[in-house]
């Protein structure tokens, strides 16, 4: 019975052309992918679909960094961070993350996750309960809404960065404690929010700000510090999130807040406690990556980053104008994510595919990861990019253009 009913669940999102598939590398990440075939064979794609926005997931000296970490550590924590996974490493990359935020968390203190969906349910779970209201952005992170859910807290949602329907919302709570939930960089469009407006908002309701940086750490900010670098935020009322397999090219994430609050995530954070601690060579990997960001490495590759972004922005709203009556769209992002909205699945789906057969790798993202209607191409963008790499693209999706408007 169960069978034949997922069987059938299947086939009604394959209808729907939802269904989703898992695509196999040869290669380690970079904008030139091995992607291995249905008959076993490779085939070389230009890719413009990883988070890697720095370029660093295979640069040299992070690679020597894991080796060292492994030689020095193994390659297992063997527990949990409260049993006797929680090795010299972890501390050393806790006390570095801990000064970068402490600018804007006085006093800082720094947790480390596997990843940053565990990090955001222990966040959540941790802080808020029955007595608490978390206002949630409407787009927010999938591990943000799954945190406020499991928190059993009352949950409000505003409009997509709405501050005025935000505020009113603030000003007929009444509950103990009051948490404002939001993505900094949002994933699927690539906006950044309004983090002093929403700070200011939290200090005039008494309320907590938490903010997921996943996409901004290591990009925003003078030094690659992420979002509250970028706005120069300071403050205690701030709790952070930020992953570190993106930018940061290596894996797992971190929480940094108020040495209160970490020592609470600590004592009572079940994905924490309950989870085998990231390998202690990762950790020293990470040391290295966040000596490289914010070096003059790191700021050269972001300064490269933003050219690219310019360029594709340019060259997209161009391709957009010649093309008006297929009605694309392109998202209003300053970031290294430059979401194309197509409209339907089925279309976003065929311009995709058209672009793999030019050889490029570019994703078509679908409802419910976006709002009915938005399907788009997430096209994302990397510091490994070079300019002759932004011109390939344009012209595959020019000539995609031509083959649907014929």
């Amino acid at each position: 019975m169960l069978i034949n009913h997922l069987n059938h669940a299947l086939l009604e999102r394959e209808g729907q052309a939802l269904r989703r598939h898992r695509r196999s590398t040869r290669s380690p990440c970079s904008p030139q992918l091995e992607l291995e075939t249905d008959g076993g064979n490779a085939r070389a794609l230009l890719a413009f679909c990883s988070n890697d926005y720095l370029g660093l997931a295979s640069h040299p000296a992070l690679v020597e960094a894991l080796a060292q970490g492994a030689r020095r550590w193994g390659v297992g924590s063997g527990a949990s961070h409260l049993v006797s996974g929680h090795s010299r490493a972890h501390d050393v990359l806790e006390e570095q993350l801990a000064r970068w935020l402490s600018p804007a968390i006085p006093n800082a203190r720094v947790l480390t996750f596997s990843t940053g969906y565990m990090a955001n349910l222990a966040l959540l779970t941790a802080l808020a309960d029955g007595n608490t209201t978390i206002f949630s952005d409407q787009l927010n992170h999938a591990s943000l809404i799954d945190g406020a859910r499991l928190a059993k807290a009352k949950v409000q949602i505003y409009p997509h960065c709405d501050l005025a329907s935000l505020h009113q919302q603030l000003l007929v709570c009444e509950s103990r404690l009051k948490l404002i939930v939001t993505d900094a960089v949002f994933s699927m469009d690539g906006t950044i929010a309004d983090l002093s407006a929403l700070l200011e908002l939290a200090q005039q309701h008494d309320a907590w700000l938490v903010v997921d940086d996943a996409h901004g750490f290591g990009v925003l900010g003078p030094k690659g510090q992420g979002s509250l670098a970028h706005f120069d935020l300071h403050s205690e009322r701030i709790v952070y999130m930020g992953t570190l397999g993106k930018a940061a090219g290596v894996g797992g994430a971190f929480v940094a807040a108020h040495p209160t609050i970490v020592e609470w995530l600590l004592q009572v954070g079940r994905p924490y406690i309950f989870t085998t601690a990231m390998p202690p060579a990762q950790a020293h990997a990470l040391s290295a990556s966040l000596d490289l960001i914010s070096g003059e490495e790191g700021h050269q590759r972001r300064c490269h980053l933003q050219g690219l972004i310019t360029q594709l922005r340019t060259g997209l709203q161009a391709l957009i104008d010649r093309h008006p009556d297929l009605g694309w769209q392109l998202a209003p992002s300053q970031t290294a994510i430059q979401p194309l909205v197509i409209g339907s699945n089925a279309h976003a789906l065929r311009i995709a595919a058209s672009l793999e057969q030019k050889g490029l790798w570019v994703p078509a993202i679908r409802p419910p990861t976006v709002p009915e209607g938005t399907a788009r191409l997430r096209v994302t963008l990397s510091a490994a990019h070079d300019p002759g790499h932004i011109e390939t693209l344009l012209t595959a999706l020019e000539d995609s253009a031509n083959e649907v408007g014929t």
